[in-house]
């Protein structure tokens, strides 16, 4: 009985890449957990190979692919078992790296490097205690927003996420989004005027 299961295992296998994965997804859209399981360990290393073109290192590749392996599950449903399966993943794949690159790329164009000659005053006390202030009143200040506020600033501003991908990772609709984070804005300006009279 085990040699039957092993060649019925093997006989699996021996479809190609595509078709396996294809049906594999059909049974986790069917709700089969074991098959959804074997899916996403199959596409793992497919997906950091093509993670290793797009990002520099080897953490910033794992990132990606728990990127990728996230919003696979987040829309899941969306996969028609009658198309290929690559095809699917690859779009998905791509879509998600080349955000990752376009909010990389956006983070180091607004990233200035201080040479000493930025420097205003030798003394290290003067210059840095202002910023480290500044910045744990500006976290402290998110903190106090409301849940859907806090989210918005967070996916919108601090993770520069889209309008859409906000929306799709947090379930509010776009112009909720809009409305939440102006509000989170005017919030925090309110809660950081006292420590900005200092």
């Amino acid at each position: 009985m085990s040699d039957t299961r092993s060649s019925r295992s093997a006989a699996r296998d021996d479809v190609p890449e595509g078709q396996r994965w294809s049906a594999l997804m059909a049974k986790a859209q069917a709700g089969d957990k074991a098959a959804y399981v074997r899916l996403l360990g199959e596409i793992s290393p497919y997906l950091r190979s093509l993670a290793r073109r797009y990002v520099p290192t080897q953490d910033a590749t794992e990132d990606a692919v728990q990127d990728i392996l996230l919003t696979i599950h987040g829309i899941r449903h969306t996969y028609d078992p009658r198309l290929p399966f690559g095809p699917w993943l690859v779009t998905i794949a791509k879509r998600r790296l080349i955000n990752r690159l376009r909010q990389h790329t956006r983070m180091v164009a607004h990233e200035v490097a201080l040479e000493d000659d930025a420097v205003t005053f030798a003394d290290d006390e003067v210059n840095l205690p202002d910023r480290k202030i500044h910045y744990l009143d500006v976290r402290k200040a998110v903190g106090e927003l409301p849940d859907g506020q806090r989210q918005a600033v967070v996916l919108l501003k601090l993770r520069e996420m889209s309008l859409k991908e906000a929306s799709e990772a947090s379930g509010q609709s776009i112009g909720a989004l809009k409305v939440s984070c102006h509000r989170a804005i005017k919030a925090l300006q309110r809660i950081l005027e006292p420590s900005r009279k200092r």
